[in-house]
């Protein structure tokens, strides 16, 4: 993986002959579509180890978008993604995150609830799986259908139990079982042929949670939940589980294939419309202070000298300047964004700063 010529010369002008070794490693893998960790000694080229692959990422996407795309994007298929028991990417909320095992999930969101379901589900027999809880934030887990709403418990094809000792279903919250936070783990069982679903805590058999109505005994069930400020790690049976499961329950991932039904959210050759929105940029580095700020735009600028057709807009972002330069030249069309968290952090919460389009995200710093 090459740099373009108009960066490389650009390049050669501030007397580089050769790339650093941080360059020369991290360079192909983030060109490659890698996710990146990076460290190294000041004064060892890391700047130009992300501003190079930013300039050369979002001048391919708005050469795209020129050369009759029209702001369509294919999202990569899901089928893979569906061949695996893990929570499901095109199945989840907004502020859902879900890491790269598929397992680990997590919201932020202090304000809202935000939820996700698993990418498979089952239709007959007796299962089981474990979350374990890592934040003292809010959850819910358990089961529903491909018709539940992604709020878990709150309508009548979903079925919850919370971290405040309540189950929900259908908005009908009940006490039940026990209160669970940071370091519990939660059994969720489901009896399909029985019509039952039940919970434990570190082993605990909590009892009889739901008896699942008539309505939905011929749905496929998925594990699913709901969070807020909080952390979850979910072991469909890949691994050992912490309190291994009796009377005949197994691990969902050891289910026969026919009892086994895919999300319909696959994403599959799904095409979404991205819109061009002006204050929606294609890159974001996040730098710590005003000062390193300004170094890194200044880098951008250098590298991107003699990228052309079309060119590439940047623009920093930091405390301490009038705000209204800001949104004036946001409101003109930005690609690149430099700035610092707290700034930045005003600009997205009033909306003026959309992160929609961002391709490319660089902590640096960290």
């Amino acid at each position: 993986m090459g740099v373009m010529p108009e960066i490389a010369q650009a390049v050669e002008e501030m007397d580089w002959l050769l790339p650093t070794d941080i360059q020369a490693e991290s360079i192909p893998l983030i060109l490659g579509g890698g996710d990146v960790l990076m460290a190294a000694e000041t004064g060892s080229g890391k700047t130009g180890a992300f501003s190079i692959p930013v300039i050369q990422i979002v001048y391919e996407t708005l050469k795209d978008q020129m050369e009759g795309k029209k702001g369509k994007a294919t999202i990569k298929t899901g089928g893979a993604v569906l061949n695996k028991w893990q929570m499901n990417p095109y199945d989840r909320g907004s502020a859902f995150a879900i890491g790269s095992d598929g397992l680990c999930c997590q919201s932020r969101e202090v304000k809202e609830w935000h939820g996700c379901r698993a990418t498979r589900g089952v239709t007959k027999g007796k299962y089981y799986y474990e979350v374990s809880c890592h934040d003292q934030g809010l959850c819910r887990v358990g089961w529903s259908t491909m018709q539940a709403s992604l709020d878990l418990g709150t309508d009548k094809f979903g079925f919850g139990f919370g971290g405040t000792g309540k189950k929900s279903h259908n908005k009908q919250f009940d006490s039940y079982g026990e209160e669970f936070t940071m370091h519990d783990t939660i059994g969720c069982y489901l009896d399909i042929d029985k019509g039952q679903i039940k919970f434990s805590k570190n082993g605990k058999d909590l009892g009889l949670a739901f008896e699942i109505p008539p309505h939905i005994r011929n749905q496929a069930l998925f594990a699913a939940c709901v969070l807020k400020v909080t952390n979850l790690k979910f072991n469909f049976g890949e691994e050992d589980f912490k309190f291994p499961p009796k009377d005949g329950y197994i691990g969902l991932c050891k289910a026969p294939d026919g009892s086994v039904v895919k999300s319909q959210h696959s994403g599959n050759a799904q095409v979404v419309q991205t819109q061009n929105l002006p204050n929606a940029p294609k890159a974001l580095i996040v730098e710590p202070s005003r000062e390193l700020a300004e170094q890194t735009l200044n880098n951008v600028k250098q590298f991107k000298k003699y990228v052309d057709n079309p060119k590439l807009r940047e623009l920093l972002i930091i405390g301490g300047v009038a705000a209204r330069d800001q949104l004036s030249i946001l409101e003109q069309g930005v690609d690149i964004v430099v700035g610092t968290p707290g700034r930045l952090d005003d600009l997205v919460s009033t909306g003026k700063l959309n992160l929609s389009q961002v391709r490319f995200l660089v902590l640096d710093e960290a």
